[in-house]
């Protein structure tokens, strides 16, 4: 006991974690952008952009361990038969409609993307596409709620 007697004790608790789903989703998308932003930048460096996360495995003994494997991110803009580059953003398995029947964002050339990521990391913290994403997040519940 007299071991604690030297410690300063407190009765504490740590902060609520935020819980609201929009607020979820706007970092969920950011982080997606950001990641987008990072493999247009490398594509323009000519550099590959392989990011790493950590998973568990199975090693050759069968013990689980964790291990740094290669992160798969699809990459979200593409080149239409004229070379003109167009970016389009995909959140809980759905293409994201920007406006009525517009589900891509025509860029022009691969080295005004970056700035064009910007602009959207922008309008998701704004909270400019709520809308949007709470449809596809509605629509992504709904069709596991059939599956399962």
């Amino acid at each position: 006991m007299s071991h604690l007697k030297a410690l300063k004790l407190a009765n504490a608790k740590p902060p609520a974690v935020h819980s609201d789903p929009i607020q979820r989703a706007r970092d969920k998308v950011v982080e997606a952008l950001a990641a987008q932003k990072a493999m247009a930048e490398a594509k323009l460096a000519g550099q590959h952009y392989a990011p790493t996360h950590k998973v568990w495995r199975k090693n050759e003994a069968g013990q689980r361990v964790l291990v740094e494997a290669p992160k798969r991110i699809r990459q979200g803009w593409f080149q239409d038969a004229y070379r003109k580059v167009f970016f389009g953003l995909r959140y809980a398995g759905k293409a994201i409609e920007f406006a009525k029947d517009k589900n891509a964002i025509e860029v022009g050339q691969l080295d005004a993307l970056p700035s064009v990521i910007d602009t959207l990391i922008e309008a998701v913290q704004a909270g400019e596409l709520d809308p949007q994403l709470a449809a596809a997040a509605a629509e992504r519940s709904k069709q596991l709620r059939k599956a399962g």
